[in-house]
């Protein structure tokens, strides 16, 4: 197991030289109210101190967690800025002529309109300023495609990438973050009472423990989810040419 001080050293530097490699200013970031997006707020300030923002995008979204991402905020002094996407989507569900019920599809096309619109904002931020957009997820989600196409997907680095939620919290725990974002239950916030343990089916527990190498009797689940989200992971494929 890394030392999670020497693990905090490794990715501030590591998000530092990928941003300047690419030759950017700074980064942004989404600030959710979760425990990963608190962790990469407080990584992210590290590496750039003065140049580093994090988006607080509501969207029909729980009042808490937009507590949450500011009790983050106030805690490591980070600056933030606030952009309410509610009339937005509203707008954009209103003409597709999208009717969101509780129907698996529906309410499936309509949750995902949420994160693509924080991609958005993101990226038109980080063009404005030079900067890098920083996605949250973690190896758990990504394992499974527990993320959005082109939404909370849709990012130029990934700090969190190689750790799994479990790992995630022991190094919150050691930046410091509020202990009430650390035990807060994971959610991406796409309806009232959405959580992320209950849509994707599993537990946390089992699915680090599967990616630990532990016997796990969630094992064919978690590898169905990975076979099926393999294209979450992956460049769009490019149709070859004919041959001679």
């Amino acid at each position: 197991m890394i030392p999670m001080d020497k693990l905090a050293v490794h990715l501030v530097k590591w998000i530092g030289e990928q941003v300047a490699a690419g030759g950017g200013d700074g980064v942004v970031f989404g600030l959710s109210g979760g425990v990963d997006s608190a962790v990469v707020a407080v990584l992210s300030q590290r590496a750039f101190p003065h140049q580093c923002l994090g988006l607080i995008m509501p969207c029909h979204s729980e009042p808490q967690d937009e507590e949450d991402a500011r009790l983050v905020a106030h805690h490591f002094g980070i600056a933030t800025a606030h952009v309410d996407l509610g009339d937005v989507y509203d707008s954009l569900v209103n003409e597709l002529g999208l009717t969101c019920t509780d129907m698996p599809t529906s309410r499936l096309a309509c949750a995902n309109i949420k994160p693509r619109l924080r991609m958005t904002s993101l990226y038109a931020v980080a063009n404005m300023h030079n900067y890098r957009v920083l996605g949250t997820g973690n190896r758990s989600e990504l394992a499974v495609g527990y993320f959005t196409k082109y939404g909370d997907g849709g990012v130029d680095l990934l700090p969190l990438g190689n750790l799994t939620k479990t790992d995630v919290r022991k190094l919150a725990r050691h930046l410091d973050v509020p202990r009430r974002i650390i035990v807060k239950p994971p959610s991406a916030g796409l309806w009232a009472g959405q959580s992320d343990e209950g849509e994707m089916g599993l537990t946390y527990d089992d699915l680090d423990g599967y990616l630990s190498g532990r016997d796990s009797a969630a094992a064919p689940a978690i590898e169905a989810m990975n076979t099926a989200s393999a294209h979450k992971r992956e460049l769009p494929p490019m149709a070859p040419l004919p041959e001679d």
